[in-house]
C-alpha cells in the first residue's frame, strides 16, 4: 500500500516536473521564418539581433523578442502643395518604399512601423519640398531624355515664342534626377537614424492648384480660340485667294469673249455696211423709195398725229401719187427687187412692201432726191 502511494507520488511530481519543463522550453525557444528579423530584448534593454531564419532560444521570462519584417514596406505620402522655383503652386504626390536593415536602431528610434510611417512623413515631405522648390516647373515634369522634333515644334500653330524656348531649352535635371536626389537626401537622414534604407521614391502625381488651374484653363482655351482664329483667318486669305484668282479668270475670259464678239460684230457691221452700199448703188432712188415707205408704216398709225409743213420731203412720194406713171406696178416692183438682188447676191432683203392703194403702178419721174431716214424726222410730233 505504501509502495503504491509512493509510485503515484513520483507519477504525480514527474508530470509536474514535465509540464514545468514544457512552459520554461515553450518560453525559451521561438522560431523566425525567411522574411522576419527579431531583437532580444532583456528587461526592455535589445541583447542580440537575429536575421538568420529558423530555431532559437533565449532566457524564459526574461527576455523578450520583437519581431519585424525583413520585405519591403510601401509609404504613401499625403498630396503637398509646394511652390516651384518660377513661384508656380503644385500639387506633388509621392510614394516611396523601405525596409529595415538596422531592427536595434529602428527599435530605439520609432519602436514600430506606425512610428516609422511618421517620422518618414516629416523626412520625406521636407526632402520633397526641398528639392521641388529648387526647381523650374518644366524640369519637374519633364525627363531629361525628352527631345521634342524641331519641325514639330516649329509647324505646331499652338506654340508661342515664349512656349518654343521653353521646349527647346535643354533639361538639366528631369523627373528622374529630381526623384534621384530626393532619394539621397532622405536616406541621409533615415538609415542613420532610423535603421531605415529606403529603396526608391517615385512622384505619383502632379497638378496645379485650383485657382492655378482656372488660369492654365482659361490660358489653353484662350490658346485654342487664337488657333481657330488663326486658321479661320488662313482660310479666309485662302478663299479670297482662289475667288480672286477665280475672277480673275473670269474677267480675262469675258474680256476675251467680248473683244471676240466686237470682232465679230465689227466685220458683220463691215458686211452689212458693205451690202447696203452695194443695194444702194444698184439702184439708189428704189432703195430710197423702200426705206420712205417702212418709215410711213412705222410713224403713221391710227392713233399718230403729225405737224409737219407741206413742203417737207418726208412726203415728197405721197405728193408725187397722181404723177406716177400708171405704168409702175406691184409687178414691175418685184421684177426690180429680182433685178437688185441679181445685181447684189449678198443682199438679202426681206422689207413688207406697203405700198398706199391710190398707187396702181406706173415709174416714178425722178429727181434728185436723198433717202428718207429710217424714222420720224424731228419735225414729226407724235400725239394723242
Amino acid at each position: 500500500m505504501t509502495f503504491r502511494k509512493s509510485t503515484i507520488q513520483s507519477s504525480i511530481a514527474a508530470l509536474i516536473v514535465g509540464f514545468i519543463a514544457l512552459i520554461v522550453l515553450s518560453a525559451s525557444a521561438y522560431i523566425t521564418n525567411e522574411a522576419e528579423q527579431a531583437v532580444v530584448l532583456q528587461f526592455g534593454e535589445p541583447m542580440r539581433v537575429v536575421k538568420d531564419p529558423g530555431l532559437h532560444f533565449k532566457i524564459p521570462f526574461i527576455q523578450d523578442v520583437v519581431r519585424y519584417d525583413k520585405r519591403l514596406i510601401a509609404w504613401d505620402g499625403d498630396p503637398n502643395e509646394i511652390p516651384t522655383k518660377g513661384r508656380e503652386f503644385i500639387y506633388v504626390d509621392t510614394t516611396a518604399r523601405w525596409r529595415i536593415v538596422d531592427p536595434q536602431k529602428f527599435l530605439e528610434s520609432v519602436r514600430d512601423e506606425a512610428g516609422a510611417m511618421s517620422r518618414l512623413d516629416d523626412i520625406l515631405d521636407s526632402a520633397v519640398r526641398d528639392e521641388v522648390s529648387s526647381l523650374e516647373l518644366v524640369e519637374i515634369v519633364r525627363s531629361s531624355t525628352w527631345e521634342g522634333a524641331p519641325e514639330d515644334i516649329g509647324n505646331e500653330p499652338m506654340f508661342d515664342d515664349q512656349d518654343e524656348q521653353s521646349l527647346n531649352r535643354p533639361i538639366i535635371v528631369g523627373r528622374e534626377g529630381l526623384t534621384r536626389r530626393i532619394l539621397e537626401r532622405a536616406s541621409a537622414t533615415t538609415q542613420q537614424q532610423l535603421g531605415i534604407e529606403l529603396v526608391d521614391v517615385r512622384i505619383k502625381r502632379l497638378n496645379y492648384v485650383r485657382d492655378v488651374q482656372q488660369r492654365v484653363y482659361d490660358r489653353m482655351i484662350s490658346e485654342r480660340q487664337r488657333i481657330a482664329a488663326q486658321f479661320r483667318s488662313e482660310g479666309e486669305g485662302r478663299s479670297a485667294e482662289i475667288r480672286g484668282g477665280t475672277a480673275k479668270q473670269l474677267q480675262a475670259v469675258r474680256s476675251e469673249a467680248q473683244r471676240k464678239a466686237e470682232i465679230v460684230r465689227g466685220r458683220a457691221d463691215a458686211d452689212a455696211t458693205r451690202i447696203y452700199a452695194e443695194a444702194y448703188s444698184a439702184d439708189p432712188e428704189f432703195y430710197s423709195f423702200l426705206r420712205t415707205i417702212e418709215s410711213y408704216g412705222k410713224s403713221i398709225t391710227g392713233q399718230s398725229t403729225l405737224v409737219i409743213g407741206t413742203d417737207s420731203d418726208y412726203f415728197k412720194y405721197l405728193k408725187s401719187i397722181g404723177e406716177v406713171s400708171t405704168d409702175f406696178s406691184p409687178i414691175d416692183v418685184e421684177a426690180r427687187l429680182r433685178q437688185i438682188e441679181q445685181t447684189a447676191p449678198a443682199v438679202e432683203v426681206d422689207v413688207p412692201l406697203q405700198l398706199p392703194a391710190e398707187v396702181e403702178g406706173g415709174e416714178d419721174t425722178g429727181g434728185d432726191s436723198a433717202p428718207a431716214p429710217e424714222e420720224a424726222p424731228a419735225e414729226a410730233v407724235g400725239a394723242e
